[in-house]
């Protein structure tokens, strides 16, 4: 479950101190794909960063699965990073001399898994995702981008994490394919029992959310 109370994020900007979140609280229980939607500049991207501990807020707190993650200390939330939060992107960030099988394993790899399990295992994500086995072994220049984001959205599990935070998701995909990926990443929250947010500007993705926010000004609306 990822619980969020009071969470403010200022920065200062020559003399100008301005508020890229302010005051944000919300609950997503595991097992639910909630969408977070605004603008440009209306704050979705700084709380995905905070949320990611990529950033630490002004002042509020955060728990994943029950931990307060505002109180790790640097070595901590590097463990943290790794084992317990998957990060989707719209660009997709697989290694481009991997192959989809490898960029699945290469998490695991980081946590210490051995490698039979993480083959074993990259295996089992990439046909949760729906990717062919005939598509295993090639590198992300031979996939096309829905192909692409179903490696992306494996890797993020590979570590079976508690919450995935995924940056605009569909932004590089088409119609069809986007409301695809949605629909998967859906499935995978309630099939795998984690929590998975996603920021995004495409407000129709909300509609086929468990759970959707909207953000206007760094203020939940």
């Amino acid at each position: 479950m990822l619980k969020v109370m009071n969470l403010t994020k200022k920065f200062q900007s020559g003399e100008q101190n301005v508020i890229a979140v302010s005051n944000v609280s919300f609950v997503v229980p595991e097992g639910v794909f909630a969408t977070v939607v605004g603008k440009s500049g209306s704050g979705k991207s700084t709380l995905l960063s905070l949320l990611g501990a990529l950033d630490k807020p002004s002042s509020g707190e955060i728990f994943v699965d029950g931990e307060n993650i505002t109180r790790f200390g640097d070595r901590r939330l590097i463990n943290y990073r790794r084992s317990r939060i998957g990060f989707v992107f719209q660009n997709y960030n697989l290694i481009p001399n991997l192959s989809a099988l490898e960029n699945v394993m290469l998490p695991m790899e980081f946590s210490g898994i051995k490698a039979g399990e993480r083959s074993k295992q990259a295996v089992k994500l990439l046909k949760e995702v729906g990717l062919t086995k005939d598509k295993f072994r090639r590198r992300p220049t031979k996939l096309s981008g829905g192909e692409q984001q179903r490696v992306a959205i494996a890797r993020a599990l590979a570590n079976k994490p508690k919450l995935i935070l995924a940056d605009e998701p569909t932004g590089n995909l088409d119609t069809a394919t986007g409301e695809i990926i949605v629909k998967l990443m859906k499935e995978l929250a309630k099939q795998e029992n984690t929590t998975i947010i996603a920021v995004t500007h495409d407000s129709s993705m909300s509609e086929k959310a468990g759970m959707h926010f909207t953000m206007k000004d760094g203020k939940l609306i």
